[in-house]
């Protein structure tokens, strides 16, 4: 016992009682008395006598050996337990085991200790997972918080804004909106945070619990141990929260003519829900002839364009049937492409100005979006008609400047989204990008080749959020598709997990769906119609030679 409590407390440097050295000591061997490294364990262990050497963890230490034949029997004074009685789940003397016991159903005590020790552990790990679970609902219930807070200040920022432009006859009744929408905000917020505070108590609980019971499992006094555990085992159990299936939500601001009568009336969303679900169904299925399909964008002729990227192949195509109809064909490597308002195609490729394919002749050209001296590697078209590109260093794309530059319709540069408010770069190799109603930006950024990110930004620039997948979904995050929906949720593709994540329009996680499912793998690319069908494009194995890639036409729903 003199060891394991040397160890605990760090006072004496103690080595491996065969080779001395330095090495951490893990075992120790019961017959020979001796503390063991890894390495002299499996020595130990090796020969004809292996069976000879009992060892064991030295975690283990003072639950074997001499303690148990000095119990001190309760019952008759001067004798000592030999015995453990599993029908009256007590220690036995022999007096005990010759008077009262002797059919009962005896086993040696160091098998019923290490019986209890066990069924102890198993109850600490059981703890364990539901504490993690405890973990994870108040995680939810926090983002939850969080996103209903952000948006409270979005519709709160737009009845102020829509407040400013009517005369002052009509402030009582934003007043009264105000009022209103306060109510409500209080209402849900005060639901949450009251789920909030139940669920830190049971946290709280889960780890008293817990730091209780690991305590008792170092106890080296087998008499206390025995004494007392069975009341522990009784109340190992905790309590697990009983979390609201769903939470009121905040209405929307829905802005009306400027009359007294009809300024504008708040507008509730969908209550929040833990699950929200999302259903899939596949419509049709395409073959392509590329190795993947890098990225796909509809056009509103209905015809679609479609790109292997970097493997250097652009398409025209219109669907007939379940085929589809190569209408042109362009051999250049692209990192981006997005379909203007006027029906045009932008294209970033190898140079900094971007190009353009023009509807209505199919002819190349070159565009006013210069992003020298960076290398364009995104580009997405704003509701307003403004282009977001993304940009690197030529030379060290990973190591200097990164971007996302807001341009106008005449390639002036508006804004350049590069650094946080702590002067640290933004984006480690901006991928994909996309924008919702409220003017936040997503960019998928890449970080490490097979591990990425979805940073979201206000107008301003301020970091609204930086999602990086979810344990439950699986890790490593690798996103590169990423679409609006009409209802203004954000879809990423996942394609380590075969997996859509749909984002609210803040970034945060409302709900996935695993592809493979449906059988649709290694989704790559989204494209929404306007009549809001959502297409999606896969890449092909890394093993496999053909170019077969698919296209899937898909009904999507969220509820």
């Amino acid at each position: 016992m003199a060891f394991s409590q040397s160890v605990r407390k760090g006072q004496i440097p103690v080595k491996c009682g065969l080779c001395e050295t330095d090495r951490p000591i893990k075992w120790k061997c019961l017959e020979c008395d001796l503390l063991l490294c890894n390495h002299c364990k499996k020595v130990r262990l090796r020969g004809n006598t292996a069976k000879d050497h009992r060892i064991i963890d030295i975690k283990e230490i003072g639950l074997y050996g001499e303690d148990f034949a000095n119990i001190p029997c309760q019952d008759h004074a001067g004798q000592y337990a030999c015995l453990y009685c599993k029908t009256c789940e007590s220690l036995l003397c022999p007096s005990c085991v010759a008077k009262i016991h002797k059919k009962h159903d005896l086993t040696e005590i160091q098998e019923r200790y290490a019986v209890k020790f066990d069924k102890l552990k198993k109850g600490q790990s059981k703890i364990q997972r539901k504490r993690k679970t405890i973990v994870s609902k108040k995680e939810q219930l926090n983002q939850l918080l969080s996103s209903e807070n952000y948006k409270y200040n979005q519709v709160k920022e737009d009845v102020l804004k829509h407040e400013k432009s009517v005369k002052e006859a009509v402030e009582r009744h934003f007043k009264e909106l105000r009022d209103k929408l306060d109510q409500n905000h209080n209402s849900v917020s005060n639901t949450i945070k009251s789920d909030l505070n139940a669920v830190s108590v049971l946290l709280k609980q889960a780890d008293n619990k817990n730091n209780e019971v690991q305590e008792f499992i170092k106890i080296s006094d087998a008499s206390k141990f025995f004494t007392e555990v069975n009341n522990l085992e009784k109340s190992i159990d905790i309590q697990m929260p009983q979390p609201r299936s769903n939470y009121g939500s905040l209405p929307n601001f829905i802005p009306g003519e400027i009359t007294q009568s009809n300024i504008g009336v708040l507008e509730f969303d969908e209550n929040l829900s833990y699950e929200p679900h999302v259903y899939l169904e596949i419509n049709k299925e395409y073959q392509t002839e590329f190795e993947a399909v890098t990225f796909v964008s509809s056009s509103i002729d209905q015809t679609f364009w479609i790109s292997s990227g970097g493997m250097g192949l652009v398409q025209k195509v219109k669907l007939e049937g379940n085929k589809l109809k190569v209408i042109s064909s362009y051999n250049m490597r692209v990192y981006g492409m997005a379909v203007t308002k006027t029906n045009n195609l932008l294209l970033c490729h190898e140079e900094s100005r971007l190009q353009e394919v023009i509807s209505h002749t199919d002819k190349l050209t070159d565009t006013v979006y210069n992003m020298s001296p960076f290398h364009p590697t995104a580009v997405h078209i704003t509701s307003d008609n403004k282009v977001l590109i993304g940009g690197v260093n030529k030379v060290f794309p990973r190591q200097g400047r990164r971007v996302v530059i807001l341009m106008n319709e005449n390639g002036d540069h508006e804004r350049v989204y590069e650094h946080d408010q702590h002067k640290q770069p933004l984006f480690s190799y901006p991928l994909r990008i996309t924008s919702t109603s409220n003017g936040n930006i997503h960019v998928v950024d890449d970080v490490s080749g097979d591990r990425g990110r979805v940073v979201v930004l206000g107008q301003g620039g301020d970091i609204i959020n930086i999602y990086t997948g979810d344990t439950e979904i699986n890790i490593p995050f690798k996103p590169r598709g990423i679409v609006t929906t009409p209802r203004d949720n954000v879809i990423v593709t996942d394609i380590n997990t075969h997996t859509l994540h749909i984002l609210n329009n803040a970034g945060i996680l409302v709900t996935y769906y695993k592809t493979s499912d449906i059988n649709i793998v290694l989704p790559s690319s989204l494209a929404f119609t306007p009549t809001g069908q959502l297409y999606i494009g896969c890449l092909t194995p890394k093993r496999s030679q053909a170019k077969d890639a698919k296209i899937y036409q898909v009904t999507i729903s969220l509820c």
